[in-house]
């Protein structure tokens, strides 16, 4: 499948989950399709790109692996994604990248997520967080952030003073994730 064919095909992928599923098998099938997703992902101004989002989500769910070769890429380009309807699967796979480097501890991803890839996810992250954006690229972005700061130190302690600073202006949501956030914290810090 050419881009342009890949291109043409994401008008017809849409929230239901058997759009995305069915549109992510056919990446993960196909895997030289991965450049052509992440080409479209990064054509921010265009609204194909938010579905071209949606499918990466779910290839990364399925696979994340399949983001290895790329992360060069994805980390270099992902700031630039401003659209929410694709700024929230980006977000959601850079938690996927770190529950699966800190928590999981999977060795390919320790193998391939370097300390640039974390800066990056890193910087982005905080632009997100200080910035007007949905709950949840917020309450992802938390998580992501969190996560890399129980190895880069100064992570942390900027995190705690941004949460507690937006903590009253809020969602429910937001605080929800916050209290999860503040009790995650404090855990992490009794056990160094």
């Amino acid at each position: 499948m050419t881009y342009q064919e890949l291109y043409e095909q994401l008008d017809y992928v849409n929230h239901s989950r058997e759009k995305r599923a069915y549109y992510s098998q056919l990446v993960i099938r196909t895997p030289e399709l991965m450049p052509h997703v992440l080409a479209i992902l990064f054509k921010v101004d265009d609204p194909i790109s938010n579905r071209a989002g949606w499918l990466l989500e779910f290839v990364c769910k399925t696979d994340i692996r399949m983001l290895f070769p790329y992360l060069d890429l994805f980390t270099e380009k992902m700031g630039t994604v401003y659209q929410h309807s694709a700024l929230r699967p980006v977000a959601k796979i850079c938690e996927y990248l770190t529950l699966s480097y800190y928590k999981k501890k999977d060795s390919q991803t320790q193998k391939h997520l370097t300390m640039l890839h974390k800066e990056r996810i890193t910087e982005a992250g905080f632009d997100w967080i200080i910035t007007d954006q949905k709950v949840a690229v917020k309450a992802y972005t938390l998580t992501t952030l969190f996560l890399l700061g129980t190895e880069i130190d100064w992570i942390h302690p900027e995190l705690k003073r941004i949460m507690e600073d937006d903590y009253a202006k809020g969602s429910a949501a937001y605080k929800a994730r916050c209290r999860h956030m503040f009790e995650a914290l404090r855990k992490f810090e009794s056990s160094k």
